[in-house]
């Protein structure tokens, strides 16, 4: 590439080899070599090639400049790192070759522009430092300055991940990265180390040490928190004054939900479709500003275990609940820029003139919402009331600098108001004085010519000029001098005019100048602002989700829960928040009673009835409560869970290489190393994606585990109706149905729970609801009645003599297992133990050929 402009292009391009690099000529970016190849092919974009030397060509396609954003967004989704190279200078100025810099590198993590934000969700970049057992991790939004850190166990980083959400992850190159749903960057080990992320962090908060932000004993978390600062200060090239202050926080202290139990509770996303409105936050979400969308979302993703601080809530809830004022606080609320963005925007030096505008009247708002808070009783309001500060001396500036409605960008000019600034009146004064000569001066010549039709213009190229139609150029004057010919007409210019054209165009000059000079000085004191405004916009969020939260629960009839300590959870006519907002028709609302002595429910009843329903609306009820919001229920007593685990639904992981059975079989191992008597366990139909006596089996076992060990509050729904028996075995399992009414050869879903077991699935009715064709549903009953028969003779797996003790392992242990753990092999000889197992292994092969089952012999289908 023999060009000065290619060779200009190949050291732009070696500085950032792992990026595609978006080349800025005049109004296009331009992509060159593989970058174009890339880009050609992910965009759709249209392939050409460029000469660079004699008989040499090299790929290359574009874009024009103010299509950036859309494209950007198509390349980010797709994870790929794009370097913005710009202009940086005047292309009019330029000695030779345009200066070009790469101005920015964007990645998935490291996104501000407004136009590829999702409003209300963070975009988190993380970085992670592996360390054994323990792993340190951060977390950074860089459109809102949030910076966190944190040291957990291996084996929960995948989750916690997942849980956030977060959208590209750091992690030494020479170490694995974890399981994540994200692009994954390796980054270089040493900016990892402990020592290095001191001295930048240090550096970036402008402080002797980090003993004041509680991370001075986590060497792997301060490591991953060092690494991020570094890849943000090389990927922006800009001020990351926004980013002032680093916090620990600890995952043990919110719910555990696990990237399954997020997803199948259809907290933030549905599992079907893309409609928010059919999840959780989506009922919820009746906030007024984006950042109160964000913090909405964060809480019912960690709902709190800490009942003071839940029931502080549920008290701020209840008085906006019930007092008039909350729409009077909602509407100041909507005044609400997104000040944790625009705030990061003016560290970052891209907030624009609009931005400080939409500052001025969110503070002037604030100071609304700080009087009408001066009649709240409850501790939290009160606190918010504190936190909001109308930075009235901020506030009185910017509307004293800036005009109402500027433009959208500075290059515009004219947003900063008359009489703010003398030098910037003086310089306006000398631009308008000179126009208004050039509009005089069209008078003159005319009367001077007796031109008419003579008019004064203005272009980039030629500047002022007086244009004269080709009919009259026999009246020019003498001191006109040519300086463009047209079709039907001719353009002079005279000395004068060419003078004043200086003095305007300096004026103008300067004046574009100081007027950025003016905004850049306020917007720096903004950035300087920046920890009090944030700590403004946390107050205003947290006032506008419990607005929300109210709003939601006075909107859909919810009532305050009972948190308490104790291992419980009693709901009276508890309904599902999310599925009772899109029924045509009205919920049916259930009760549930667990306590210390009713731990685990088992729940039969039909397909179709509305088990997995009744599962998941006792879980939600449960998150809703712990996030301080109101419940949908008549009444609500909930004992505070730590973890809340779900094995709902099936899917398969075909990348992964991992069958339906195996993911579901990996989820419930997951509940069963780690759940604990404060747990919550919803378990819908395991066993099911087996054989049935596996199945039968497996399930069977899964209930004894739970309770004998962490015995937590479980909700088991399930169609083995054979583990209805474990009521009568084990004290604490309890049996709940959903009823049915039979009318005829029809079956009538009452979706409503009941004490008791269920002994019917109805499976071949769902069948016939479904629209199988009416002979396969005729053979299926025919073969449902054999396989019923041949069941009441012989007996099912768990009634049939020895093969209940089999499946009551930690009950009762077998003869064989009692006789074995007697033996003193110490005083046995080896012939004497040697004999000894000879004895117990033909015991144990009579008692498997005993208990082997029998095979039902299935008539053959007619005409077979």
């Amino acid at each position: 590439m023999d060009t000065p402009m290619m060779r200009q292009y190949q050291a732009l391009k070696r500085a950032y080899p792992g990026a595609l690099l978006l080349f800025r000529l005049g109004d296009f970016y331009e992509l060159f070599g593989e970058d174009a190849q890339t880009a050609a092919r992910v965009l759709d974009l249209t392939l050409t090639s460029r000469p660079v030397a004699k008989g040499r060509r090299v790929p290359m396609c574009g874009m024009p400049h103010q299509t950036l954003e859309t494209y950007l967004s198509r390349l980010l989704e797709r994870g790929y790192r794009v370097a913005i190279c710009e202009q940086v200078e005047d292309p009019r100025k330029a000695k030779g070759l345009v200066r070009r810099e790469v101005v920015r590198v964007v990645t998935p993590g490291t996104v501000t522009s407004e136009a590829l934000l999702p409003p209300r969700e963070n975009v988190y970049l993380a970085a992670v430092l592996p360390g054994g057992a323990r792993w340190g991790l951060g977390v950074v939004d860089l459109s809102t300055g949030e910076f966190r850190v944190t040291e957990l166990d291996a084996s929960e980083v995948p989750g916690e991940l997942e849980r956030l959400g977060v959208r590209e992850l750091l992690h030494p190159e020479d170490a694995t990265p974890p399981a994540a749903s994200c692009p994954c960057t390796p980054y270089e080990r040493w900016r990892f180390d402990l020592d290095t992320a001191r001295r930048t962090l240090c550096d970036q908060f402008g402080v002797p040490s980090l003993d004041g932000f509680g991370c001075a004993d986590l060497p792997l978390a301060t490591g991953a928190a060092g690494a991020l600062v570094q890849y943000l200060r090389e990927t922006q090239r800009s001020d990351l004054r926004h980013i002032h202050r680093l916090q620990v926080y600890w995952p043990h202290e919110t719910v555990r939900l696990d990237p399954t139990a997020v997803r199948s509770l259809e907290l933030v996303a549905p599992l079907v479709g893309a409609d928010r409105r059919a999840t959780l936050v989506g009922v919820l979400d009746r906030t007024r500003t984006a950042m109160g969308g964000r913090l909405l979302r964060r809480w019912v993703l960690a709902p709190l275990r800490d009942r003071a601080r839940i029931e502080a809530r549920l008290d701020a809830v209840a008085e906006l609940h019930a007092g008039p004022w909350r729409a009077r606080l909602q509407e100041q609320l909507e005044r609400m820029a997104d000040l944790e963005r625009l705030v990061g925007r003016c560290g970052s030096g891209s907030a624009t003139p609009r931005d400080l505008v939409a500052l001025a009247r969110s503070l002037s708002a604030v100071a609304e919402l700080r009087a009408l808070l001066g009649t709240a009783r409850g501790s939290l309001l009160r606190e918010l009331q504190d936190a909001l500060d109308p930075h009235e001396p901020l506030r009185v500036e910017l509307e004293r600098a800036l005009v109402p409605d500027p433009p959208a960008s500075t290059r515009e000019g004219g947003f900063v108001r008359a009489g703010y600034d003398p030098e910037l009146d003086q310089l306006r004064t000398a631009a308008q004085e000179g126009k208004r000569w050039i509009r005089d001066l069209e008078i003159r010549e005319r009367e001077r010519t007796g031109i008419k039709s003579l008019r004064v213009g203005f272009n980039k190229v030629f500047g002022y000029y007086i244009e004269v139609t080709r009919a009259h150029r026999d009246r020019v004057p003498s001191d006109y001098e040519r300086r463009q010919t047209l079709v039907g007409a001719e353009r002079y210019v005279t000395p004068e005019m060419k003078e004043r054209e200086v003095l305007i165009l300096h004026a103008e000059e300067r004046q574009r100048e100081r007027e950025y000079e003016l905004f850049c000085r306020l917007r720096d004191r903004v950035a300087d602002s920046g920890p009090g405004l944030l700590a403004t916009a946390a107050a205003l969020s947290t006032l506008d989700v419990l607005c929300s939260f109210a709003e939601a629960s006075q909107a859909y009839g919810y009532t305050r829960p009972q948190v308490v300590d104790e291992p419980v959870l009693e709901v009276e006519g508890g309904r599902h928040p999310v599925v009772e907002r899109v029924l045509q028709e009205p919920f049916v609302p259930n009760d549930l009673r667990m306590d210390g002595r009713r731990r685990i429910a088992v729940v039969t009843g039909p397909n179709f009835a509305g088990k997995s329903t009744y599962l998941r609306q006792n879980a939600l009820l449960v998150i809703l409560a712990q996030a301080g919001c109101f419940v949908p229920a008549r009444s609500a007593r909930v004992g505070l869970v730590d973890r809340l685990f779900t094995r709902v639904g099936a899917a398969d992981d075909l990348a992964g290489g991992r069958s339906t059975f195996l993911v579901e079989m990996q989820e419930v191992a997951n509940i069963l190393h780690n759940a604990t008597e404060r747990s919550l366990v919803i378990l819908d139909e395991v066993g099911r994606g087996t054989a049935t006596y596996d199945g039968l089996s497996i399930a069977w076992a899964v209930v004894e585990y739970l309770w004998a060990h962490g015995r937590p509050r479980t909700l088991f729904a399930t169609h083995y109706h054979e583990l209805t028996e474990l009521a009568g075995r084990l004290d604490g399992v309890f049996n709940l149905n959903v009823l049915v009414r039979e009318e005829g050869e029809r079956v009538v879903f009452l979706h409503r729970v009941a004490e008791g077991a269920s002994d019917r699935s109805y499976g071949i009715h769902v069948a016939q609801l479904a629209g199988v064709p009416r002979e396969v549903t005729q053979r299926a009953a025919e073969l449902l009645e054999e396989l019923q028969g041949a069941a009441r003779a012989e007996g099912t797996l768990v009634r049939r003599g020895r093969a209940v003790q089999m499946a009551l392992p930690l009950v009762v242990p077998s003869e064989v297992e009692a006789e074995l753990a007697s033996l003193d092999l110490a005083s046995m000889t080896p012939l004497e133990a040697l004999n000894k197992l000879h004895h117990l292994q033909q015991r144990v092969r009579e008692q498997l050929r005993a208990d082997s089952p029998k095979v039902v012999r299935m008539r053959r289908p007619r005409g077979s």
